[in-house]
């Protein structure tokens, strides 16, 4: 009974029911300045390792059920996931409708420390650590991954951007191998913003990018049609994508086992 009520205020929390609660140092890197001390979610295949790891940053909800199902989602492909929570410790819960309050450029900072965690974890291979993220999490997988930021060399090795806000003025200066999956009815992050990054890429060899002709924002999350608020009171919609999702999991799974393995 006492685990089952833990269990029940994880869940009313945001944290997720079966993982490992950590705490790191966020790092300034760049112009990324360090925010406060993050706290995340370990969560671990069976076994003493070491293990290749991923970091999965959430979208602009928050760690929740999405984060928690796609944490499970890669332990079962055999990683170590590192799950941080870049809102709690800043004092909001989500930025949907308020999306300066945190930034993928303030979060690139959570993910340098995240980093220099798990270099410190003797379960881990070094050098072998990758990040996906959704949404606002996608574009921190793209800001992340900026040559001026360094994280290469603190052994991020690849990413994963799931329908990110791609931001060509500032995210042409990619370093490392990205999969970039984005769909063409996205009205939240205009895939075309995404096209126009890829054109002026300065090592676009490095980038992969599929686009879904028929997905909207979230098109891997299995939900109802729904939609949903963003900032100065626009309307998004949201849909999964029955071709798309599939299809982007499996390029997922073998983009990992290609650098993380």
């Amino acid at each position: 009974m006492i685990r089952l009520l833990v269990v029940v205020l994880l869940v009313a929390l945001g944290a997720p029911a079966w993982a490992q609660s950590v705490s790191f140092p966020s790092v300034t890197v760049g112009a990324s300045p360090a925010g406060p001390e993050v706290k995340g979610w370990i969560y671990k295949p069976p076994g003493n390792g070491p293990f290749p790891a991923i970091i999965l940053a959430h979208s602009c909800a928050g760690t929740n059920r999405h984060t928690d199902g796609w944490g499970k989602l890669l332990v079962s492909w055999g990683y170590l996931v590192l799950a941080p929570d870049s809102f709690g410790p800043r004092g909001t819960r989500a930025v949907c409708t308020t999306p300066n309050v945190v930034t993928p450029n303030m979060r690139v900072a959570d993910i340098a420390g995240a980093l220099d965690y798990l270099a410190t974890r003797s379960d881990v291979v070094k050098g072998k650590v990758g990040i996906i993220g959704h949404s606002h999490g996608g574009s921190t997988v793209i800001r992340s991954a900026q040559k001026k930021f360094g994280l290469a060399q603190r052994g991020l090795a690849a990413g994963v951007a799931y329908y990110p806000g791609c931001n060509p003025k500032f995210d042409g200066d990619i370093d490392i191998p990205v999969l970039l999956l984005a769909g063409d009815r996205d009205d939240w992050t205009p895939a075309d913003r995404c096209r126009s990054l890829m054109s002026g890429l300065t090592r676009g060899v490095l980038v992969e990018a599929i686009y879904y002709p028929n997905a909207y924002h979230s098109f891997d999350s299995k939900a109802a049609d729904r939609t949903v608020p963003g900032a100065a009171g626009k309307q998004h919609h949201l849909a999964y994508d029955t071709v798309a999702a599939p299809d982007a999991e499996a390029r997922t799974k073998a983009f990992f086992a290609k650098y993380l393995r």
